[in-house]
Parts: structure tokens; sequence; C-alpha cells
């Protein structure tokens, strides 16, 4: 069944009026007809099953059959601290985090971060161009939200905001061994806010782990072989997703 993203104030008690671009994709791409089947979804956590009542050139207008919480959430919210990377890295991970469910991503300034976004002109189109990204892969995997793409922070600040959730982990390449790691990766049952940091190229410092430590953020490791920073956020978020569905 075909799915759509709708703002809450396209959200009527009895129905759900589209507009904007996905008007023409439903009529000439798609070709649907009054009395489809559709799902709009407010990007919040709650999928409208509806059906088209009304089919114009400016707008839609569908009745809303059933509501009901979106079936394709974890039950944690996991925010993902990336060390920013070089290139074009950052648009590969923010796609498939999102597509792994990822809650909430955090770009941050690392010691080795390559990558300096200086000039705040620049930092503002990048990050539109990242939250694009985000919301074309949540619509592409079925999300019931669209994940946020916050502006970049200090690591400072990550550690900060990290501190109240209640699951923290960074993979290090010096951590304990795997058994270790296995214990603390059973830990998340249950846990509703997780936090994952991942360093950039060339990884953390040692004093950015110990910084982390102080806030109770574990470190873990991912196995004997060295991960790219593109490779190791979505090797442990994998991970989570499947201890967490």
């Amino acid at each position: 069944m075909y799915r759509f993203y709708v703002e809450q104030n396209q959200i009527h008690d009895v129905y759900i009026t589209i507009e904007g671009s996905d008007v023409n994709h439903i009529k000439n791409v798609l070709r649907m007809k009054i009395g489809e089947a559709m799902i709009l979804c407010d990007g919040q956590g709650m999928d409208y099953h509806c059906t088209i009542d009304t089919l114009s050139n400016d707008f839609i207008q569908a009745k809303i059959v059933k509501a009901e919480d979106t079936q394709t959430e974890l039950p944690a919210k996991i925010f993902l601290f990336q060390g920013l990377p070089k290139k074009d890295k950052m648009e590969l991970i923010i796609q498939k985090a999102v597509e792994l469910g990822v809650y909430q991503i955090v770009p941050v300034m690392m010691k080795r971060s390559v990558v300096k976004l200086d000039d705040k002109k620049k930092e503002q189109k990048k990050l539109e161009r990242w939250q694009s990204i985000a919301t074309s892969a949540a619509k592409q995997s079925g999300r019931g939200i669209i994940p946020e793409v916050v502006p970049v922070m200090s690591y400072k600040d990550a550690i900060s905001m990290a501190k109240e959730m209640e699951y923290k982990v960074l993979p290090f390449e010096h951590a304990e061994g795997m058994e270790e790691t296995k214990k603390i990766i059973k830990e998340v049952h249950g846990k509703k806010s997780v936090a994952v940091f991942i360093g950039p190229e060339g990884g953390f410092e040692d004093d950015e782990v110990a910084y982390a430590m102080e806030s109770e953020i574990k470190p873990i490791t991912l196995g004997k072989r060295i991960l790219r920073t593109e490779t190791a956020g979505l090797t442990i978020l994998s991970v989570l997703m499947f201890e967490l569905e």
C-alpha cells in the first residue's frame, strides 16, 4: 500500500488533505483513483489508513478509516553522535542510520575531525542537505517518524546531552574483549534512550574516551578488525536494532 507523509495541520477529524508535490505524484504518476486505499503518516509515529475521497489539481482529500501507532519504530530512541567525517561520508551514514531505526543524528566536532564547518551559511546549507537525506530515507524505509539531524555540536556538549540517557556506548579499538561487549549489548533491553558515539576518521583520542567514561559511557569493541567511521556506526546500530526488535 502506498504511503505518504503529511503535516499536523493537514489532519482533520475525519479526513486528511494532501497538498504539494504529492498531489501530482498520486494523480499522474501512480494514477490512483477515488476509493483507493493509502497510508498517511504524520511523521510523529501515527499512521492513518485512508481512502481517496476527492481528487483535484491542487489537493486530494482522503477519508480516515482508522488510526494506529506506526509499527516500524524501535522501542528505544537511539541518538547517533557521529564524529564529523570527510567528504560525503556523512550522507551515507545518515541514510543508512535512518533505515536502521535511529531517532536523532548529532554531528559532533571531535579532535580528529578533519572537516571544519566554521562558515555558518555553509553549515546551514549542509544541514538542510542532511535533513533532506534523512527525510527521503524515512520515506523509503517506512519510518513512523522523520529523524532529525541537529546542528553540529562540540564533543563536550555532546557528552553533556548524552548524560541523561539510560544506555550509552562508544565503540573503541582498545576496549575490552568481545565477551564484555556482549554483556554490555544485552543491557540495552528495556532502555528507552540510547546514545551511540562514533569517532571520525582516525577514531577517538584517548582523553576523549576517558572524558566519555567519566559520564558512564561504556567503551565496547566491534571485533578484531579496524572499521571505517561509516562502517562502525552502522555495525553497532544493526546490533542494537536486532536486540531491540
